[in-house]
């Protein structure tokens, strides 16, 4: 053996000597080109990824439809809060969610024409405040979803199927059960015992108007007096028939809750006033307004809540299978200053219930 090592033989590789060095070349060439071209696909492929990273959040379409006025302070409290729950979990008008706002006060026509405005917008969800907004978004669409709020019974009207399971397109918060009629009779008793005769007002034209004056005629008896119904339809219709029904002695007023109502509140509260009424409201505003005690839920909360609901299908979950949430938790108000013009004194034991006292 030499001492520089054995012959290197390329007889295997078939590749005369002379082309070595080119073979050689070549294949460095391919490798090099081969790298090149699959760094470029890597380069290709990641390109997206990072325009998608930088391309806005997609905004999100959400329509509210209230039954009040725009410059109502009720329906704008209501409106706010609902923002603010949207806010607290990441929605922000503008930036990524468009909230289109329809207002209307009391008019059937009114309503079921802005229903259909806010469906023509095609929402990703809509908010309906009470039963007068929510019946004509659900005559208008059976697709989009609907979350509603401060609806007394969303079975009786036909807007779910049960609490626990709503089986449509529809789903939210209701203000009370049918129970929560007898406990205003109860209260008015208790603060007015020389009552014998009750006026209760009510909207006929909802599931819910029927119910809580059923509920309330149940149990008249036991309480000793008689009912006389009042429709809420219109303002005219509403001063008649309290100053027909006042004309007799022993009088009260029970005001169940309706879209209506809530519309005639400030009426309501001055027609009490002028006809020397005692009378209970199914939600605190009334009292502060000059009514004399009231027991409902805080329906302003309830709006913040809603927020959770439309979150929640706004990230996938559907309506179907959000369960009709109820009050857990009622509140008492008395008007003292309105008790004492009406020649009323509160029991001591009504008085450490309440929740709110305005003096």
């Amino acid at each position: 053996m030499s001492a520089i090592g054995p012959k290197r033989t390329y007889a295997c590789l078939n590749v005369p000597h002379s082309n070595r060095y080119h073979s050689h070349v070549r294949a460095s060439g391919d490798a090099m080109r081969r790298r090149e071209f699959i760094g470029s696909l890597g380069g290709v492929a990641a390109w997206p990824l990072a325009a998608r990273a930088q391309q806005p959040e997609r905004m999100r379409r959400i329509g509210v439809l209230m039954g009040q006025a725009a410059d109502d302070p009720q329906g704008k409290a209501r409106v706010a809060a609902f923002l603010q729950g949207l806010q607290i979990l990441g929605w922000t008008d503008g930036r990524n969610v468009r909230i289109d706002i329809r207002w209307s006060p009391g008019n059937p026509d009114d309503m079921r024409r802005n229903a259909a405005e806010l469906i023509a917008l095609a929402p990703d969800v809509i908010l309906g405040s009470g039963s007068p907004a929510v019946g004509p978004l659900l005559q208008a669409t059976r697709t989009v979803p609907v979350v509603f709020a401060a609806v007394i019974d969303p079975v009786g009207a036909g807007f779910v199927e049960s609490l626990a399971r709503p089986g449509g397109n529809a789903t939210g918060f209701t203000n009370f059960e049918y129970g929560t009629s007898v406990k205003w009779l109860e209260l008015l008793k208790q603060i007015a015992p020389s009552i014998t005769r009750v006026a209760v007002i009510r909207d006929p034209a909802i599931a819910a108007g029927i119910g809580q004056l059923g509920a309330i005629q149940a149990v008249m008896s036991s309480f000793g007096v008689e009912l006389n119904p009042v429709n809420v339809r219109d303002a005219t219709e509403i001063e008649s028939s309290v100053a027909a029904f006042a004309r007799s002695p022993n009088g009260g007023l029970i005001v169940t809750g309706s879209g209506l109502a809530f519309v005639h509140r400030n009426l309501l509260v001055t027609l009490a006033a002028r006809h020397k009424l005692p009378a209970v409201y199914f939600e605190r505003f009334f009292v502060t307004g000059g009514g004399l005690i009231s027991y409902g839920a805080d329906l302003v909360d309830q709006f913040r809540q809603a927020a959770g609901y439309v979150d929640r299908i706004l990230k996938g979950e559907k309506p179907a299978d959000l369960p009709v949430q109820v009050p857990t938790k009622y509140e008492l108000a008395i008007n003292l200053k309105t008790a004492k013009s009406l020649g009323l004194t509160v029991p001591p034991s009504l008085l450490a219930s309440a929740n709110d006292v305005i003096e």
